[in-house]
């Protein structure tokens, strides 16, 4: 099995903190539906701030298995047209997708990705073709549990290392833990447990080494009543707790509600709620 690439080295615990809250958003929609030939449609739209704008984003994808050529077109209603066409398989293991975004007459943006996945390491490279230019690449290599890796960024024009991060991972089964750090100024630490089939634990302690005295952490959990329906919790040293509720209605179709607030201070304005809706067919 290839080990995963360098930020989803940690992909347990983060998906367990950041998947699955619906309080980010005061409302959400999201349809999802294949036609007979394979076409994926999928409409998604949200309002973050109440009594705010709506934005919403149409995506089409198209896949050819035979050659392995994918293209992906969206359009915002921010007049955003983003375009993504991937050809996997090159070679055994090697994948690459060019990814654009244009808003006419304001913005573009072009991005060469390459991904080169092997039984024992995986490696990406990322090529900002219009900023800078720029590069970002990060190569994993795992044994027996432990995975390790490291990412650099660096200015093709300036000709400098822009940033860079090293990163381990063990994993031994119903836990895994982390360790990273961050152009030697952030360092993470985390946990992860299937503590059972139903429970789910973790946590994340954030630090710089000049302000070890400020730790940011983070603990979450989600439980499981049944398998069509999730609970999970949300707490951080800066008193705010979150807490989300996932239901399925019926096959397709998921309701997610969502709230947080501030534990240590209830009169605070701060505190928010939000829902989800999904359809899928």
């Amino acid at each position: 099995m290839a080990p995963p690439f360098f930020s989803d080295i940690n992909k347990g615990v983060n998906d367990l903190l950041n998947r699955d809250f619906y309080h980010t958003s005061v409302a959400a929609v999201d349809v999802s539906t294949v036609a007979k030939n394979g076409v994926k449609f999928d409409l998604k739209a949200k309002q973050t701030v109440k009594d705010g704008p709506l934005a919403a984003n149409i995506e089409t994808k198209v896949s050819d298995k035979a050659t392995g050529l994918t293209l992906t077109q969206g359009w915002s209603n921010s007049n955003n047209l983003n375009t993504k066409i991937e050809l996997a398989d090159v070679t055994p293991g090697l994948k690459s997708e060019l990814v654009t975004s244009l808003v006419p007459g304001v913005s573009k943006a072009a991005k060469l990705n390459v991904n080169f996945v092997q039984p024992f390491f995986t490696a990406r490279g990322a090529f900002d073709l219009l900023k800078g230019p720029s590069f970002v690449g990060d190569l994993t290599l795992a044994h027996e549990g432990i995975v390790g890796g490291a990412e650099i960024g660096y200015d093709i024009t300036g000709g400098s290392l822009s940033r860079y991060a090293v990163g381990l991972g063990y994993s031994a089964g119903d836990y895994s833990l982390g360790l990273s750090i961050n152009n030697a100024q952030l360092t993470t630490v985390s946990f992860f447990q299937k503590v059972s089939p139903i429970l789910q634990v973790g946590a994340k302690a954030i630090s710089t080494p000049k302000q070890l005295a400020n730790v940011n952490i983070e603990f979450a959990t989600l439980y499981l009543p049944d398998p069509t329906s999730q609970v999970k919790a949300k707490v951080a040293d800066s008193g705010i707790v979150a807490l989300a509720y996932k239901q399925q209605l019926r096959p397709g179709v998921t309701l997610g509600v969502g709230a947080s607030f501030n534990a240590l201070n209830l009169s605070e304005p701060v505190h928010k709620i939000g829902s989800s809706l999904s359809f899928s067919a």
